[in-house]
């Protein structure tokens, strides 16, 4: 089976080059990426736990689902598309903004993104991929905030990085339902 492939990017999101996902992340060069954050109608949070094996981060707490668009992929259709493989919905979504991160993990692989960050609603049926997910639950913001400061390594790198930056539109979205 081919490994997959990430999109090599400028720090303005301009392509300029494909390589196999692991040796960008071994490599630490900036590519493309997206995160999904999907909220139920109460303004909760859909976390993902990621499974053991994963690459890097297996175990941890994360966004709803976070991926690469695969080279000749639009961003958003990818973001759909890993939606409907990692948790079992499709749901409409829009891009928020979106982040350049750099982080290190343990194991020698890093991670340099060019994020694109989109938002979603849903309430349905969740029917998760168990190569990819481990278990997963609707909190709210401050549930999660609380947690974080409570145990910081149960959550992802990149979570706890963006979750700052998603507050402000979730204040705006969800101003209704804020305690």
């Amino acid at each position: 089976m081919e490994s997959p492939q990430v999109i090599l990017v400028t720090e303005h999101d301009e392509p300029i080059g494909a390589m196999d996902k692991m040796e960008a992340h071994e490599r630490g060069l900036l590519h493309r990426a997206f995160s999904v954050f999907i909220f139920n109608k109460k303004g909760e949070l859909l976390l993902q736990q990621r499974a053991l094996d994963k690459y890097h981060s297996g175990g941890q707490w994360s966004n709803t689902c976070c991926s690469h668009p695969q080279p000749g992929e639009e961003t958003l259709p990818s973001a759909l598309k890993r939606l409907q493989e990692e948790m079992g919905f499709t749901t409409p979504i829009e891009k928020q903004f979106d982040f350049i991160y750099s982080a290190d993990f343990h194991n020698g692989l890093s991670e340099f993104e060019f994020d694109h960050v989109f938002t979603g609603e849903y309430e349905g049926t969740i029917d998760i991929n168990k190569a990819e997910v481990m278990d997963y639950c609707y909190k709210s913001l401050a549930q999660i905030k609380a947690e974080i400061k409570k145990n910081t390594f149960k959550y992802t790198i990149w979570f706890k990085a963006l979750l700052p930056e998603i507050e402000p539109w979730w204040k705006k979205r969800y101003k209704k339902v804020m305690k």
